[in-house]
């Protein structure tokens, strides 16, 4: 939960997913909460994360991949994957994209990749 996460959870981190839904455009309030608590204090200390990020868009997601995007350029975390960008109305697809990514992630970071 991103009101429970803070800067200590994420130095224990080898690996993060962001999920965010898409409000009036932009990332969820607790997400940009999240990004405020932890950026100066992982900023030097967590170059190179590995990320993957997924959206659940009621628009086109686009502004909310942006403003994500422009701050983990800034915490220089890496992208494993290209952000997933879940639209339209909920189907039981989304859960096997989110779940692959995850996946993706977990074997990447086991198999030391990233």
């Amino acid at each position: 939960c991103p009101l429970q996460a803070d800067a200590a959870d994420v130095e224990r981190c080898d690996g993060i997913i962001i999920g965010s839904t898409e409000n009036f455009g932009l990332m969820a309030g607790l997400i940009k909460d999240f990004f405020e608590r932890i950026y100066y204090p992982c900023l030097e200390s967590k170059q190179g994360l590995p990320i993957a990020l997924y959206i659940r868009a009621g628009e086109d997601g686009l502004g909310t991949r942006a403003g994500i995007e422009k701050i983990v350029t800034g915490l220089r975390w890496k992208f494993i994957a290209e952000p997933i960008i879940l639209r339209g109305n909920y189907g039981s697809e989304f859960t096997a994209q989110v779940a692959e990514l995850a996946m993706t992630i977990a074997a990447g970071l086991d198999s030391e990749i990233f």
